[in-house]
């Protein structure tokens, strides 16, 4: 109840439109404590502005919680808002909200993490095979010796983050990389269990050449981070030891070019906020809409930091 009421004060304040809004549209993110989301919704609320008749409402459960997601999205269908796009935390249960909001009604959309066995009508995020394939690349080029890696993922029951591994593991398969057992953990979007995950991997496996974060999760806890790799920096600094990470957020940045990494592949959530908000619009208008739309991959070294950080 208490994270239910934090959602709602959140909400509450960055929902406040100084004009008579025409459409009430709502970003669902997975949890609002990830500030991946952060940036969709700046975009969401940056493209209402502009458009000039639309309210962006941003809400979602504090933390990685699917049965949250849902109510929230439940009482949403209730208010009658005009569109919902929404981070899908748990496709069987979002499947089943998605279609409570169409048979109200309400037109849905995916950002980010989609349903694509469900009613919704189009999806705007990153191509994830491609983004997991992206990252696996990545760890190839930097160690084509390979060796022993391990994965961090976020909710066991998010497309978006399986298919990352999928595509990472397509990336190494037939290359000298070998990945151990336990892999990938499952950290619910928790920053904090994120590092203590790569911290007992690292331990359990001492010879361990590499960890692939799919999401940025433990770099969203900047200082355990940053501990845990100075912990392991003379092995990153030789070359026996890489973190390839998820995202490109402003942190995670800043610890790639302190050396605390050594290769990030970044999303666009910003873009994604926007692109909701036109498509919603679009929907409300009677347009067609692409039912797939790719915001597109960042890949960042210690070679093109600086300009990303600009």
């Amino acid at each position: 109840m208490r994270k239910l009421l934090l959602a709602g004060i959140a909400v509450a304040m960055m929902a406040t439109p100084a004009f008579a809004a025409n459409y009430r549209f709502v970003i669902v993110p997975k949890a609002m404590n990830n500030p991946f989301f952060d940036f969709a919704r700046d975009g969401c609320l940056k493209r209402a502005k502009e458009l000039g008749n639309i309210e962006c409402i941003y809400k979602g459960p504090v933390e990685h919680e699917p049965a949250t997601q849902a109510q929230i999205i439940q009482d949403f269908v209730t208010q009658k808002v005009d569109g919902l796009a929404i981070s899908v935390a748990d496709v069987a249960a979002m499947t089943k909200s998605i279609e409570a909001a169409t048979a109200a009604g309400i037109p849905v959309i995916t950002f980010d993490a989609d349903a694509p066995g469900s009613k919704r009508i189009a999806y705007i995020g990153t191509n994830n095979k491609e983004f997991g394939l992206a990252l696996g690349k990545q760890l190839l080029k930097m160690r084509p010796d390979g060796g022993k890696y391990a994965m961090v993922s976020g909710g066991p029951g998010a497309k978006n983050l399986a298919e990352r591994v999928d595509g990472v593991r397509e990336a190494l398969k037939g290359s000298k990389w070998t990945e151990v057992a336990g892999s990938p953990t499952f950290c619910n979007d928790d920053p904090a269990l994120a590092v203590q995950q790569m911290t007992d991997m690292r331990t359990a496996t001492p010879d361990l050449a590499a960890i692939v974060p799919i999401g940025g999760w433990p770099m969203f806890a900047p200082e355990g981070f940053k501990a845990f790799a100075s912990r392991n920096k003379k092995d990153i600094d030789s070359g026996k030891f890489t973190l390839v990470v998820a995202d490109t957020l402003k942190m995670q940045l800043e610890l790639l070019r302190d050396g605390y990494a050594n290769a990030l592949v970044g999303q666009r959530p910003f873009e994604m906020g926007e692109k909701a908000m036109d498509t919603l619009l679009a929907i409300k208008k009677g347009e067609k809409v692409p039912e797939i739309v790719y915001t597109g991959l960042d890949l960042v070294t210690k070679d093109n930091v600086a300009q990303m950080l600009k």
